[in-house]
């Protein structure tokens, strides 16, 4: 498979995770809300249950955002063209393990290609193998990698 489709087909799936992700997070604060307005106005100053639902809603509506913010991350990715140099948007392979540089998702396993981590550009094996080529060499945990590929 061409490194630019297979790059696509991993943002694609990365973005079902999220979309999906922001699918359960719509309906849990719809549930949290509608459960807010079905309780009604607090019964004395002591009931805090209403408060409760609200604050869940918060806390769910702040994931949200979250889960929004890195699908616009995955969406600024540059798909027309394959990276020569770790950085966000590559796809970095090392004799250990094929890691996506993007947002933070863990272990995605794609069918042909084995199992790859989305990982965030802010984590330290992203730092490590920042702006550098297939064929260097990092050291990271104590640990001398060759970096194989870069796209």
């Amino acid at each position: 498979m061409e490194k630019l489709d297979f790059k696509k087909q991993l943002v694609q799936v990365c973005k079902s995770i999220k979309n999906e992700t922001e699918t359960n997070l719509l309906a849990a604060i719809a549930d949290a809300q509608q459960s807010a307005n079905e309780y009604g106005q607090p019964k004395d100053r002591y009931d805090s249950y209403r408060a409760q639902l609200l604050t869940r809603r918060d806390m769910l509506a702040q994931q949200l955002e979250r889960v929004q913010n890195e699908i616009g991350l995955l969406d600024r990715i540059d798909l027309s063209r394959v990276c020569d140099v770790g950085g966000f948007g590559s796809v970095v392979v090392t004799p250990v393990q094929k890691v996506f540089i993007s947002i933070g998702i863990g272990k995605i396993s794609m069918e042909g290609m084995g199992d790859f981590y989305a990982i965030s550009a802010s984590v330290p094996f992203a730092q490590a193998v920042k702006e550098k080529k297939a064929g260097d060499t990092v050291v990271f945990n104590g640990k001398k990698l060759e970096i194989l590929e870069v796209y």
